[in-house]
């Protein structure tokens, strides 16, 4: 996983997704940013979230994993949110992104200048999509 994310991450935007030196350890324990990833599905399913992830949407990784990706959104903004992903799908990549989302709580907030990138192997095959966040607050 960590070799999609990272690689595909390098090519569209021209940037480590970890400092050097640091690999999927880092990014999943440690990161001070959030990132997610769900599969290419037609209902997308969440196959990964690091742990700054896991604390924003408030669940634990067997919860996250499988879970429809949609219901990061309140049902008013998932279709702003799918005009997103389908501008991803086309472009590849979407920076500065906000939007608002929703914790397994009910807990409503904010996430700001957000990149999210398709998730493109090395075959060229797309695997998914996967978004990098560092700025959340509440709504």
């Amino acid at each position: 996983m960590f070799a999609l994310l990272a690689g595909s991450y390098a090519r569209l935007t021209g940037k480590r997704l970890t400092p050097h030196g640091r690999g999927a350890a880092w990014l999943y324990r440690d990161a001070p940013f959030a990132v997610l990833a769900h599969d290419a599905e037609p209902d997308p399913r969440f196959i990964y979230g690091n742990r700054t992830a896991q604390e924003c949407f408030e669940y634990g990784w067997e919860e996250l994993v499988g879970l429809p990706s949609r219901l990061s959104a309140e049902a008013p903004e998932r279709a702003v949110r799918q005009r997103m992903l389908d501008a991803v799908r086309r472009d590849g990549v979407v920076t500065g992104y906000r939007g608002l989302r929703i914790a397994k709580s009910g807990r409503r907030f904010w996430i700001d200048d957000g990149v999210i990138w398709q998730l493109v192997d090395e075959q060229g095959v797309a695997r998914g999509q996967a978004a990098l966040f560092s700025s959340w607050r509440d709504a």
